[in-house]
């Protein structure tokens, strides 16, 4: 029996063991009410059949994500559904899929329908829909966030394990912080947008909620790649930091809260928390980046929304705080925007100078929450307050991942996002795993936990593991070899029993030589370095002969490249086993030398 609060490793299970079949997805579905408003479609029994007979003759044990049910932010093309970006008047039958859409259903994933959001993703309230306003899933009368309201619900309590939404301002990461889940906010340009209906193009982005991280990480992994039907699209320079490395996180100097003592207290405790994983906190100036969020909507940036709606609808039959917005660009020209790109130019640079020396800036997801109604009342302050730590991060095209934090007193979630540089996303998600595991919340709604038994997988293309047994070690002579080229250590671990290691005679500095033996080897102590894609041809140039780099044996039985030796060095070299590692043998003689000085001095001294 298909169950909800499920998460995608759950549903694997289920399907292997043969517990579910692809078939139980249509009583599932028939099973979902739409009470809270997240959903604009459900799936019918036919849009359902039409996925399922696509993946009947396929190998399950090839597909990532086989018949595990996704939703999707209803300004996203799906095939078959219509598109309406919460306007009816703007409805259009998708006759294919958006591109990230297209690569989820190639690995098996089946679309169960279409979410609601803040009219044409205008909006981090979730209230902005003539479909009903999206009702949090911890309390209905509390906004659930926007614009990707549905989205971030239906993850939240379970009816699917993941979904997708975009962000222009925070559309991706407000949702997370109201609805205690994930929402990875990508680089812009590393998903495709192609097939996705715009709020504004130049800065938006396709984004993911999931219930972790490392399921959020998963599902990114089958989404990225450049894609020539979008302009926007970009190559990934995979010479960036796949870990934190700098052991620094930054808050903004100027915290506002809007009087919310709840959302202050859970703040504190992420900074605690932070301190507590061994990172320092340095508070920094927020004045700039203040500033590029207020021009988001106080400048002629809003030209992009009113261009985006008017290519579809004629700006009366939007909902009414929707047509108060895009109003606002006549007010604007041309030279008006020039200025405002050239101020969002400086303000971006100071912004990413001001976070270079960090892994990473720590804000509060949302500085507070408001009730449905409270927000009717008062659409343009109350939403403008939930952008206060948002709305700057595509403007200065720089990576972020929302995270829920603590359950406030008052049982509503808050939540903290980090925010990188550009193409730093692979980093981001593996800090909010640890950070998640910290937290142990509850995922969602659910009483499930993140779980240690699932393995935090956060391979990419983008990077090379590089196990180093001497000289590259941390804290030894070579090590900014790596360091230098972004390198972040992975994990200190042995090789499989299966290696000798010597040391080589008239190397500078001292250098070991691992060797591959069939009998009467060991296991030796190694480092395990994650090194850029872009970066690894530098660090093997710098290795000098006898030593190369080929492939190594973990404990654990995977291979990964690492430094080796030519046989015919070893033949005169100190057979250095027994130590168990290069660390080891450089304190013994090290120790050696002080007891001969000191033997020594006292031989004078007699």
């Amino acid at each position: 029996m298909v169950k909800s609060l499920w998460t995608i490793e759950n549903w694997k299970t289920a399907y292997q063991e043969k517990a579910i079949q692809l078939d139980d997805l249509i009583d599932y579905v028939a099973q979902f009410r739409n009470h809270d408003h997240a959903w604009i479609s459900i799936a019918s029994k036919a849009q359902l059949q039409a996925q399922i007979d696509a993946l009947k003759d396929l190998d399950p044990n090839t597909l990532a994500l086989y018949g595990v049910p996704f939703a999707v932010k209803d300004n996203i093309d799906v095939a078959g559904f219509y598109t309406t970006a919460a306007c009816k008047e703007a409805a259009n039958l998708a006759s294919e899929d958006a591109t990230v859409v297209a690569k989820l259903k190639a690995q098996g994933a089946i679309v169960v329908g279409k979410t609601n959001l803040d009219q044409f993703a205008t909006g981090l309230v979730g209230v902005r829909s003539p479909y009903g306003a999206v009702k949090n899933s911890f309390n209905p009368d509390y906004i659930s966030g926007g614009s990707s309201s549905g989205s971030s619900v239906v993850v939240a309590n379970g009816l699917v394990p993941f979904s997708l939404g975009t962000d222009t301002a925070g559309s991706g990461r407000v949702p997370a912080g109201h609805n205690n889940i994930v929402g990875l906010k990508p680089t812009k340009g590393w998903f495709s947008a192609h097939g996705l209906i715009p709020a504004c193009r130049t800065i938006d982005v396709i984004s993911i909620f999931a219930l972790t991280s490392v399921e959020a990480w998963q599902v990114a992994q089958i989404m990225q790649g450049f894609d020539e039907k979008d302009e926007y699209s970009r190559q990934h320079p995979a010479s960036v930091p796949t870990q934190f490395s700098k052991g620094k996180i930054a808050i903004p100097a100027q915290l506002e809260f809007y009087s919310d003592a709840e959302t202050e207290k859970a703040f504190n405790s992420a900074i605690e928390r932070v301190k507590s994983l061994g990172y320092s906190i340095e508070s920094i100036d927020f004045t700039a980046f203040n500033q590029l969020a207020a021009a988001l909507y106080n400048k002629a940036w809003v030209a992009e929304r009113t261009s985006a709606v008017e290519k579809r609808v004629a700006r009366e039959v939007t909902h009414p705080v929707i047509h108060q917005i895009i109003a606002q660009a006549d007010q604007f020209n041309a030279v008006d925007m020039i200025d405002a790109e050239y101020e969002r130019a400086q303000l971006a640079r100071i912004i990413n100078l001001a976070l270079a020396p960090f892994d990473a800036l720590m804000v509060p997801t949302a500085p507070t929450i408001y009730k449905i109604e409270d927000v009717k009342a008062d659409p343009l302050v109350k939403n403008s307050h939930m952008g206060a730590y948002t709305n700057f991060v595509n403007f200065a095209d720089l990576s972020a991942i929302a995270v829920p934090n603590v359950i406030r007193a008052d049982g509503l979630p808050s939540g903290v996002t980090f925010i990188a540089p550009a193409w730093h996303d692979q980093a981001l998600a593996q800090f909010a795993d640890v950070w998640q595991k910290h937290t142990a919340l509850h995922l969602g709604t659910s009483n499930l936990k993140p779980s240690d038994n699932v393995p935090a997988d956060f391979n990419s293309a983008h990077s090379i593991k590089l196990a180093v047994v001497g000289a590259h070690l941390t804290g030894m002579p070579l090590n900014f070899q790596l360091t230098t080229r972004l390198g972040t250590l992975l994990k200190k671990t042995q090789t499989a029993a299966k290696y000798k290691l010597f040391a080589l005679k008239n190397t500078t500095p001292p250098k070991p030589g691992l060797q591959f033996v069939e009998q009467a080897g060991q296991s030796i102590d190694i480092e395990v370095w994650d090194i850029p894609l872009a970066r690894f041809g530098e660090v093997v140039a710098e290795v000098p002969a006898p030593l190369g780099i080929g492939n190594v044996q973990l404990k654990d039985g995977t291979w990964v490249k690492g430094f080796i030796c030519e046989g015919y060095a070893l033949q005169d070299a100190t057979d250095i086993s027994h130590l168990g590692g290069w660390r080891n043998y450089i304190e013994s003689i090290q120790t050696t030398t002080t007891t001969f000085e000191c033997n020594s001095i006292g031989d004078i001294a007699s």
